[in-house]
């Protein structure tokens, strides 16, 4: 089984299965693309080898891909439910999987004033109305799960699950930007980061040195 990601400190959609797999002890081989220079990162090198939407990631298991970050992590929780990755109660589960697929689909603005740049500091940069307006909302869910559902540990369902390794990449954006959070939300923030697949991937984020524009609005190649 192999899982094909992008460049550690850019791509957040990689970073979701990555952590989510490491985290839950599932074995892969780890293949990793670099984002296009040329194309200012709107491309990935090789990428058509192995998945037919030239995004990553992909998780090909027996040749077979599977692309995009939340069909892979309902692949790799359906084979392998030993690992319970998402919450084994039933409302519990119907909450988590709202919370992803609206981390999935939404939340713009955070993604396009705030890209997930893992190695750098940027406080107060990307913060306007709107990505206010998202930031508001994603503490909000954080709140709810916890007071609802967190009871067993200090993640959103209380043990590891899919929902945390979807938040995962939000909460390296808050560090980036330094986005003031309140007490729980900073404590659940303090959890994630404290993860041992969280950790091994920053720190193959640091190691990173390519530097792509598209994802680098607040910085220049020459700083």
């Amino acid at each position: 089984m192999q899982i094909v990601i992008g460049n550690k400190n850019y791509s957040s959609w990689s970073m979701r299965p990555w952590v989510l797999a490491r985290e839950a002890g599932i074995l892969f081989e780890e293949v990793q693309l670099k984002f296009d220079e040329s194309s200012g990162g709107l491309k990935v090198a090789d990428i058509e080898r192995y998945g037919v939407a030239g995004k990553v990631p992909v998780l090909v298991i027996d040749g077979e891909p599977v692309w995009d970050s939340l069909a892979i992590c309902e692949t790799l929780a359906e084979r392998f439910p030993e690992k319970q990755l998402w919450p084994s109660d039933a409302r519990a589960r119907q909450v988590a999987r709202s919370i992803c697929a609206e981390m999935h689909s939404g939340f713009q603005a955070l993604r396009g004033g705030m890209p997930m740049n893992i190695r750098s500091s940027h406080p107060g940069k990307g913060m306007n109305a709107n990505s206010r307006r998202d930031i508001d909302r994603v503490v909000g869910i954080w709140k709810s799960c916890r007071e609802r559902f967190g009871k067993g540990g200090p993640l959103l369902f209380g043990r590891f699950s899919v929902a945390d390794a979807y938040f995962a990449p939000v909460v390296m954006r808050f560090k980036t930007y330094a986005v003031e959070l309140p007490p729980a939300a900073r404590a659940y923030s303090d959890a994630v980061f404290a993860l041992r697949g969280v950790r091994d991937w920053i720190e193959g984020a640091l190691r990173e040195t390519e530097f792509v524009a598209e994802d680098e609005p607040y910085a220049s190649r020459h700083r």
